[in-house]
């Protein structure tokens, strides 16, 4: 079989403090090849790239620099994007990997890659009826992971309390919104558009409202008080909960969207309250919780999907090509539903 293309989304340079933008901090190149019978595998595998994932902390990782104590490290430059994604092995000479199996794990954003071994990647062995094998980058993946590992770890939920979660529309929010009903929750979520806040109810919000047009002071001093904060975007959203929180709120801090492009971030000005409400803040990265709720995840999550108890949306981007465009939407909260890029069809 002659070389075919192996296209690529590189990272050219960071972007500063406002949005990247694509043909300058990020590339689309077309210019290597791959051969995908002859080229050597030298004891490794040859992964079929499928479906990325496309996230907001992404934008983190287009910092300089980085810090010993977080695991989040910035991307280098003139090579691949990396996130998780979906593959088929083509070709293995690894003893656990077999031709056909699919599997997940950090890949680069490029179409074919050769892995040297099974650090970090999970084999799939099914998947429910009825669903793509792109779910296990969103509901049955990273984001759905995330919301389940910080849901049971921190919540501590009790039938009746009242939940707030903001980007409520979102691959994670959305699955929080389910977990707190399936928990016996009431629960006011919050969206950036009048179809995503539609989306919200039809999941189960009991209260939806649209950031941009209402008052999220007025809305959650009506709603209120607030036993649990799920908070994907700080800002003013997370000032407003605290004003409204209760007595020994838990807040659970999953994101920062609003302060990812900004000069200036926003400055919570009333933290004060998490003495004087007894608050329990907690920031957290799904990984550091993985260990100990992964296992139950990966036996919980496909069943409660297969039987409609978490239902989710996905927001397809077809071709690698469209990578740069697909994280713009992101990070504008253009996208509804989890931002899949499809990078293949199998």
């Amino acid at each position: 079989m002659s070389p075919i293309c192996n296209a690529r989304v590189l990272f050219k340079e960071f972007p500063g403090s406002d949005y990247p933008v694509v043909d300058q901090h990020l590339a689309y190149d077309d210019s290597q090849t791959v051969d995908p019978v002859t080229d050597p595998l030298d004891g490794g595998f040859l992964v079929k790239v499928l479906y990325l994932s496309v996230d907001p902390y992404l934008r983190r990782r287009m910092t300089p620099g980085g810090a010993p104590e977080e695991s989040i490290q910035p991307f280098a430059i003139n090579e691949p994007l990396v996130n998780y994604g979906v593959g088929v092995v083509l070709r293995s000479e690894h003893a656990k990997i077999k031709a056909g199996s699919h599997l997940v794990g950090f890949l680069p954003f490029q179409e074919y890659v050769i892995l040297p071994n099974d650090d970090g990647i999970t084999l799939l062995d099914s998947k429910p009826d009825g669903i793509s094998w792109s779910a296990y980058i969103g509901v049955l993946g990273m984001p759905g992971l995330t919301a389940y590992s910080g849901w049971n770890e921190f919540s501590r939920a009790k039938p009746g309390e009242t939940v707030f979660v903001t980007a409520a529309s979102g691959a994670v929010g959305a699955v929080v919104v389910q977990l707190a009903k399936l928990s016996g929750c009431k629960v006011i979520a919050s969206a950036g558009s009048e179809d995503k806040v539609e989306y919200a109810r039809t999941i189960g919000a009991d209260v939806a409202f649209n950031w941009k047009k209402d008052n999220t002071r007025e809305i959650l001093k009506r709603e209120g008080p607030i036993n649990i904060c799920w908070d994907n975007v700080g800002g003013e959203s997370l000032e407003a909960a605290l004003d409204a929180a209760a007595s020994h709120a838990r807040f659970i801090i999953c994101g920062s969207a609003s302060n990812y492009n900004t000069g200036t971030p926003y400055n919570v000005k009333n933290l004060q309250l998490l003495i004087w409400k007894e608050i329990h803040f907690y920031g957290f990265l799904y990984l550091s919780l993985q260990p100990k709720h992964g296992p139950a995840f990966l036996r919980d999550m496909p069943r409660h999907v297969a039987a409609g108890e978490v239902k989710f949306k996905e927001h397809l981007t077809r071709g690698l090509a469209r990578a740069g465009d697909a994280l713009l939407d992101v990070l504008r909260g253009g996208n509804f539903g989890k931002s899949v890029i499809v990078v293949a069809e199998e």
